[in-house]
């Protein structure tokens, strides 16, 4: 396999990982990983629909898209009449802290279960005593690892 066949296959990889984790579309998922292993780091729209062998129509949809979530940046090299994409600078800790805010929404999921109950304190609620001390703790820690790392990033 080549060096341009690997680098494709990787970009199907992340783009099946992220339909399957996250629900993002496999179009938008193979421009993503595309975008993490192409040489120059900014493709236009026509460079993204002949190598991903896809229609200029799906690539404008999914481009727009991410650029709406802001997983990519649309930049512009001089003396270029075309728009270029780009992973966008931060966008994986971003996306990590999204994610991060579902969090908080399991944790309250479990207070509205442990409030059902006639005894949460006791055998009754174990289960979701564990889901919403789990969740809280993830709530309470996870931002602070997310501020660590961005802050190593700086040094």
């Amino acid at each position: 396999m080549d060096n341009l066949q690997a680098r494709l296959a990787y970009a199907e990889r992340i783009a099946v990982f992220y339909e399957k984790a996250g629900g993002i579309p496999r179009m938008a998922g193979r421009i993503m990983g595309w975008l993490l292993v192409c040489d120059p780091p900014q493709q236009n729209a026509t460079e993204l629909a002949q190598v991903l062998s896809a229609s200029k129509g799906s690539i404008s949809t999914m481009t727009r898209w991410l650029l709406h979530i802001g997983l990519i940046n649309k930049t512009t090299i001089p003396g270029e009449r075309r728009d270029y994409f780009e992973i966008r600078e931060g966008t994986w800790a971003d996306l990590l802290a999204q994610q991060f805010q579902a969090v908080g929404s399991f944790r309250e999921l479990a207070n509205q279960g442990l409030a059902l109950l006639n005894d949460p304190k006791g055998h009754e609620g174990a289960r979701l005593r564990e889901m919403h001390d789990l969740y809280a703790f993830f709530e309470r820690e996870l931002p602070l690892l997310i501020e660590k790392w961005r802050n190593e990033r700086k040094e």
